[in-house]
């Protein structure tokens, strides 16, 4: 097997530049299956070299990024990830329970079972980022089926990785993921549910406006004030109106709404925003949600089960 880096394609270094983004070869990797992968590290153009403004794109060897059926879905991929990328940790997102988590570690591309079911596997972890050196986190393992296989263009990274965070985000919102200090890997089932076939669109949250509202001053709470020392972050992140069921322009003009309370303040273009002191002064009332959402996702048991006290 060579371990030579494999530089990205002219194609795949062209739709990145075009979002304006430099693709740089990484050191070469390989899937679970031990088959070569082509890894870059996404930054911007013309931005100092920053490890906290980085994306790692893994792709397995034979993918073909100038094929034209990937153009469309490849040029949103870098389009988004230019803007996340301003960010100051574009790899945090808020669940709708209120907890800041980290992504990282995902193993790209999908694989194939090897416990013989009929699905595709990829593995990650997501880690809590409460400001505090947290060590809570949860090692993933996101099972795709076939039939939900078919509405994505491949089984690669820029076509899945916002639905498959997204799931992971809505796992973790039903108490069916638990953050712990250590632990085996948690399955995060992938299924057709998350799509409707007749809209063609994904569905994770039917979310109210109340909720939404909540969301963006929570999200501008933990991404601005708390991990990124007061730098903007970007408030209309399209892979955030899909976990939430809604769009771009209404996420724009519920973060309009919280600028009239007083909690954040926005940019000119209205999708970055950043804290106000009523917003900064919130902080116990965010603490203790992360604790509440902690405590909701904590398996229970049946004490009397667990004295050994059963009716079996």
């Amino acid at each position: 097997m060579s371990t030579a880096i494999q530089t990205p394609s002219p194609a795949l270094e062209a739709a990145a530049h075009n979002a304006g983004l430099n693709l740089t070869a990484a050191e070469p990797g390989t899937d679970l299956t031990g088959a070569p992968t082509t890894r870059a590290i996404l930054t911007l153009v013309g931005t100092a070299a920053d490890p906290a403004r980085q994306q790692l794109l893994e792709l397995s060897q034979a993918f073909d990024a100038a094929d034209p059926k990937f153009a469309a879905a490849l040029a949103v991929f870098f389009r988004e990830a230019s803007q996340r990328l301003r960010n100051p940790r574009p790899d945090v997102y808020l669940s709708l329970h209120g907890l800041p988590l980290s992504f990282g570690k995902f193993a790209w591309p999908f694989h194939g079972s090897t416990s013989g079911a009929d699905t595709f596997i990829v593995h990650g972890e997501i880690r809590l980022e409460d400001g505090r050196g947290s060590q809570l986190h949860a090692k993933v393992s996101a099972s795709m089926t076939q039939t939900f296989a078919t509405v994505i263009p491949a089984l690669e990274q820029p076509f899945a990785e916002s639905f498959i965070y997204n799931a992971v985000r809505k796992t973790l919102d039903q108490g069916q993921l638990e953050l712990v200090a250590s632990g085996n890997r948690q399955p995060v089932p992938v299924t057709t549910r998350y799509y409707s076939m007749k809209q063609q669109v994904f569905i994770f949250n039917d979310t109210t406006e109340t909720q939404r509202r909540a969301y963006l001053a929570a999200k501008t709470f933990w991404l601005s004030h708390v991990l990124g020392a007061g730098e903007p972050v970007w408030l209309t992140d399209p892979r955030d109106a899909q976990y939430l069921n809604t769009n771009v322009a209404d996420l724009k003009a519920t973060a309009a709404s919280l600028v009239n309370d007083g909690l954040i303040l926005l940019d000119l273009t209205g999708n970055w925003s950043t804290a106000t002191d009523a917003l900064r002064n919130e902080e116990p009332t965010y603490r203790a949600q992360v604790d509440e959402a902690l405590a909701f996702i904590k398996p229970t048991f049946n004490e009397d089960m667990r004295h050994g006290h059963t009716n079996m």
